[in-house]
C-alpha cells in the first residue's frame, strides 16, 4: 500500500516538474533583451537565447532594441516672426540600456513621444518662418542632438529626426507667392541693367577702336549701308561723310603736268 502511494505522488510530481521547467523556459530573438527582476529587486539583463525563470521568484520583461519609427503629431508652432504654422516629424530612436528603460521611465515610448512634440515647438519656435523653410536640416540636427540629450537618462538614443511638413494658412500662402514673385522681377531687373551696363562697356571699346582707325570707320559705314538697302526696296538717301567724300574727289582729281 505504501509503495503504491508513493508511485502515485511521484506520478503526480514528475508532471509538474515538467510544468515548472517548460514554464521557466524564455525564448529572447537577436533584437530583444530580458530585463530580469528578482523578488522585486533588478537581477541582471539577458539574452538573446534561451533564459531560465524561476516562476515566482523572477520576473522579466522584454525590451525591443530595434528602431523606432515614431511619428510625432502636427504642432501649432507660433515662430518668431509670429506666423502660425502646423508641423509634424518623424523620429528614429532605438533603445541602448534596457535596464534604464524599463526602471527610469513608466512607458520609454510614450515618454519619446511627448518630449519630441514639445522639443519641436521650442526648437522651431525659435526661429523664422523663412529659416523653417530654406534650413530643414539644421533644424533637424537641432531637434535630434537636444531629444538625444534628454532621452539619454531613459537608456534611449535618437538617431534621427526628420521635419516632414510644414502647413501654412492660403493668406500666408498667397504672401509669400506675392514675396517670391517680387524677388524674381527684382532679380529680372538686376540682370537687365548689368547686361545694359557690359553692353555700354562694349559699345564704348568699340567707339574708342573705330576712332584710332579712320579706315575701319568708313569700311562699317559701307557696310551698313549695304544691310540696309538688302532688307528695303525703297529709295534711301544716306549723308555722306566729308572726310570721306574728300578722299574719293582727291583720288578721281586728274593729275595736271605744268611742266
Amino acid at each position: 500500500m505504501i509503495f503504491d502511494f508513493n508511485l502515485g505522488l511521484g506520478g503526480v510530481l514528475l508532471p509538474l516538474l515538467l510544468i515548472l521547467a517548460f514554464s521557466s523556459l524564455r525564448v529572447l530573438r537577436e533584437y530583444q533583451r530580458g530585463v530580469v527582476f528578482q523578488l522585486g529587486r533588478f537581477w541582471k539583463v539577458k539574452g538573446p537565447g534561451l533564459v531560465l525563470v524561476i516562476p515566482g521568484i523572477q520576473q522579466m520583461v522584454r525590451v525591443d532594441l530595434r528602431i523606432v519609427t515614431m511619428d510625432v503629431e502636427p504642432q501649432d508652432v507660433i515662430s518668431r516672426d509670429n506666423v502660425s504654422v502646423k508641423v509634424n516629424a518623424v523620429v528614429f530612436f532605438r533603445v541602448v540600456d534596457p535596464q534604464k528603460a524599463i526602471i527610469q521611465v513608466e512607458d520609454y515610448l510614450m515618454a519619446t513621444s511627448q518630449i519630441a512634440q514639445t522639443t519641436l515647438r521650442v526648437v522651431l519656435g525659435k526661429h523664422e518662418l523663412d529659416e523653417m523653410l530654406a534650413e530643414r536640416e539644421r533644424l533637424n540636427l537641432d531637434v535630434q542632438q537636444i531629444l538625444d540629450s534628454q532621452t539619454d537618462a531613459w537608456g534611449i538614443k535618437v538617431t534621427n529626426v526628420e521635419i516632414k511638413h510644414i502647413d501654412l494658412n492660403e493668406s500666408m500662402v498667397r504672401a509669400i507667392a506675392r514675396q517670391a514673385e517680387a524677388e524674381r522681377e527684382r532679380r529680372a531687373k538686376v540682370i537687365h541693367a548689368e547686361g545694359e551696363k557690359q553692353a555700354a562697356v562694349a559699345l564704348l571699346e568699340a567707339a574708342q577702336m573705330l576712332a584710332q582707325q579712320p579706315e575701319a570707320m568708313q569700311l562699317r559705314y559701307l557696310q551698313t549701308m549695304t544691310q540696309v538697302a538688302g532688307d528695303r526696296a525703297s529709295t534711301i538717301v544716306f549723308p555722306l561723310p566729308m572726310d570721306l567724300l574728300g578722299r574719293l574727289l582727291d583720288k578721281e582729281r586728274p593729275v595736271v603736268d605744268r611742266r
